[in-house]
């Protein structure tokens, strides 16, 4: 954490963004890991930069480590509020997108960056209108999922709009099963989600 402030503090976030754009695959793995730590910080220096617009192009990279850490990255953007609405903006088709990736590791980092966007009412109708429930459902049910929690909080939260809880209301057995996962927190969230889904107004 010293070192990320150390970093935030000496201007050097524009200067990594920038690099991201022409540097070996190997240097943009490594900025990519210290701009996670350096944003999980302070996240308005990168925003400013632009660097969702490259951090969005690093998403369909070829390397599945460089899609894997851009995702983390747009991760840690959304944690903070003016983030979470420019991810929401223009990144969550291609997050919806990366929820099929052939890698565990890229799933579980663009889960837990939907999950971060979902947080806001327009997060939700935008990943909505991508299609994110049927590949969250897929990733739910898997009992083997690294993104299986940040699934079911992301489907919970879609669930709160009346479309999504329509459809999920066809879903529950998925969140059922999820009850018997040996991971406490996956139970939990599960229990939330069967609450909210058959929530009536």
């Amino acid at each position: 954490p010293v070192g990320a402030v150390g970093i935030l503090r000496a201007g050097l976030i524009p200067l990594l963004v920038f690099k991201l754009k022409t540097e070996s695959d190997g240097i943009q793995e490594l900025i990519l890991d210290t701009l996670s730590n350096c944003l999980r910080v302070e996240a308005s220096e990168a925003l400013a930069t632009g660097a969702i617009t490259i951090l969005k192009e690093k998403l369909t990279h070829s390397s599945v480590a460089i899609r894997s850490k851009a995702a983390w990255v747009l991760l840690e953007i959304g944690t903070h509020p003016e983030g979470k609405s420019v991810v929401c903006e223009e990144v969550i088709p291609v997050l919806v997108s990366l929820l099929e990736d052939t890698d565990p590791e890229v799933q579980a980092s663009a889960t837990g960056a939907l999950m971060f966007a979902t947080v806001k009412p327009q997060g939700r109708f935008s990943a909505l209108g991508a299609e994110a429930i049927p590949p969250l459902l897929k990733l739910a049910a898997e009992e083997t999922s690294k993104a299986r929690l940040s699934a079911i909080k992301t489907l919970t939260m879609l669930a709160e709009l009346p479309e999504g809880r329509k459809t999920l209301l066809e879903h529950t057995d998925t969140f059922q099963q999820c009850l018997n996962d040996p991971c406490e927190a996956v139970k939990r969230a599960a229990k939330i989600a069967i609450s909210v889904i058959k929530w009536k107004p």
